[in-house]
């Protein structure tokens, strides 16, 4: 029997109360033998500027936000790969070491997943969860095989930490104490 994975990927710049709440939400389903959490290291989507931090320093807020979050493995395959990260590589190598793959995805991606490098591929390879964002509901997305995440939504993303630290406001609401800490000491 093949080892069910729950692929979370993003950039994690930086990772974010949202965050944990749609992993633990994942986990609970009860799914999945495990959770993986992928940070990019070349997030070809991301437009210059928009990643603050390098790829071992998010490496090292994703540790510090999910390390304790139960069926959660932060993994540092794509850090560690050469060029820009592409889901369909890490989706093709957990296949190869024996895995049955669910894609987790914000709502917000769902309708980029056609423009994902490999899309039609990747459509064929995994089932996609979607993890509901406020103002939105989720849909399906023809060609994807597609499930909601139960959970309520959390109206938070990266872009509003980074923002909020930018004009010296108080983070202590939008990520866990230690990722804070980290972050302020990375744009000290």
């Amino acid at each position: 029997m093949s080892t069910r994975v729950g692929l979370f990927g993003g950039t994690f710049d930086p990772p974010h109360h949202g965050h944990v709440a749609a992993l633990r939400a994942a986990w609970a389903t009860g799914l999945f033998d495990r959770i993986e959490v992928t940070v990019a290291g070349d997030p070809y989507q991301k437009s210059a500027g928009r990643v603050v931090h390098s790829a071992l320093d998010r490496l090292a807020m994703a540790h510090e936000a999910f390390d304790s979050l139960d069926g959660v493995v932060v993994s540092d395959r794509e850090v560690r790969r050469i060029g820009p990260s592409y889901t369909i590589d890490t989706v093709r190598e957990l296949l190869a070491e024996g895995c049955d793959v669910d894609l987790l995805v914000g709502e917000d991606l769902l309708s980029s997943l056609d423009s994902w490098r490999g899309a039609n591929e990747l459509a064929q390879l995994v089932r996609v969860g979607v993890v509901p964002r406020p103002g939105s509901v989720p849909r399906a997305l023809e060609g994807w095989r597609t499930y909601v995440v139960p959970m309520i939504p959390v109206d938070l993303s990266s872009t509003r930490v980074r923002d909020a630290h930018q004009h010296h406001e108080a983070l202590d609401d939008f990520a866990p104490a230690p990722v804070i800490s980290l972050f302020r000491e990375l744009d000290e």
